[in-house]
């Protein structure tokens, strides 16, 4: 598996983006990008709008998994602990976020026409697979945190990654497996395609922080290191002069600093599915403020009349209350005070 890395020689930035296509992935990008892209030009043919910026989260993160897969990364990733690590970060942390952001099934449900009264399409089969018991197994966070979880320690302190970097099939499904962990994990928590269950961002991040100690534990767990555990990389071509149990523990560096910003970006994005979310809301009981002629807040502040008491109140609570009566009353108690005396700033109640 190292003899494309000793072929290269010792590593340089500049060898790092050079070209060695691994024809699995190269194949697989390049079928990402084109459907994609046909998805993008069906929904622009029949008049409907595709954000661009999700066409570029998408590209950029094929790109991804390109220069991970594809490039003098990849080749000096069989012979460098450090240069794996890379390899492994991108593709379960940057990757999978990049292409989740592009919204591919969504734009999957949009740019597939649905089939004909009892037949069965791709898109009803895309739907009936999303909401099978299977992906709602798969999508919870019983499965998706161990799996991420066993990604790093089971496959690095156990012999089982030594017995995939032995033959090229075997280091070929190690990186689907990184890349596959990675979406199945921020699927759910990212919450911009449809998913089996729906949760709350507050939910949603605590499943993001549930994840994060682990992985910083392993990646301190490997910077205190004292001998080497992967025999894979213990052999680097001796005119690099590599220290490995040296490079090893920048390998752990590596795995420890790399999930900060992955992490930063996915809170971004919950926090500004957050406010989108409640902005949708206050323009919805505004729309219903102006169908019933703020009901909801005349019974609110007949309610605070009555609680305040007295003759005056009392006359205010008789002239504001709804014909509804207690029913009214009732409705207007479960209402959040401090959100109706904001919608109503220019209508106070009598005093």
């Amino acid at each position: 598996m190292a003899g494309m890395a000793a072929v290269l020689g010792k590593p340089t930035i500049a060898k790092m983006f050079g070209w060695h296509p691994e024809p699995l992935f190269v194949a697989g990008s390049i079928a990402a990008v084109l459907l994609y892209c046909a998805a993008v030009w069906r929904l622009r043919r029949r008049g409907d709008k595709w954000p661009i910026g999700r066409l570029i989260s998408w590209l950029a993160g094929v790109a991804t998994v390109v220069f991970a897969t594809s490039t003098g990364l990849a080749a000096y990733g069989t012979a460098l602990f450090s240069i794996h690590m890379i390899q492994h970060m991108i593709l379960s942390m940057l990757s999978p976020i990049l292409l989740l952001l592009g919204a591919p099934i969504t734009l999957a449900l949009r740019a597939l026409r649905p089939a004909g009264r009892g037949k069965r399409g791709p898109r009803e089969v895309l739907l009936a697979v999303l909401h099978s018991r299977f992906s709602a197994f798969m999508s919870s966070p019983l499965v998706t945190l161990p799996l991420f979880i066993a990604s790093l320690y089971v496959l690095y302190f156990t012999p089982l990654l030594d017995a995939a970097m032995g033959n090229m099939w075997g280091h070929r499904w190690m990186m689907i497996h990184f890349l596959a962990v990675g979406l199945l994990f921020f699927w759910p928590i990212m919450g911009i395609d449809p998913a089996p269950r729906k949760t709350g961002y507050v939910i949603k991040m605590l499943e993001l922080f549930a994840g994060m100690p682990f992985h910083a534990f392993f990646g301190v767990a490997v910077m205190m290191s004292s001998s080497l555990f992967v025999n894979s990389f213990a052999t680097p071509p001796a005119s690099w002069n590599v220290d490995t149990l040296n490079d090893q523990q920048v390998g752990g560096a590596i795995a420890w600093a790399f999930g900060e910003v992955p992490t930063v970006l996915v809170l971004l994005v919950i926090f500004s599915q957050w406010m989108s979310s409640e902005e949708r809301l206050a323009r919805r009981k505004d729309r219903q403020a102006d169908r019933d002629g703020d009901k909801e807040l005349d019974a609110y502040n007949a309610y605070l009349a009555r609680l305040a008491g007295g003759p005056a109140a009392a006359a205010v609570s008789a002239e504001s209350e709804p014909e509804s009566g207690d029913e009214a009353v009732d409705a207007a108690s479960a209402a959040d005070g401090e959100q109706a005396v904001a919608v109503s700033e220019d209508r106070q109640p009598a005093t």
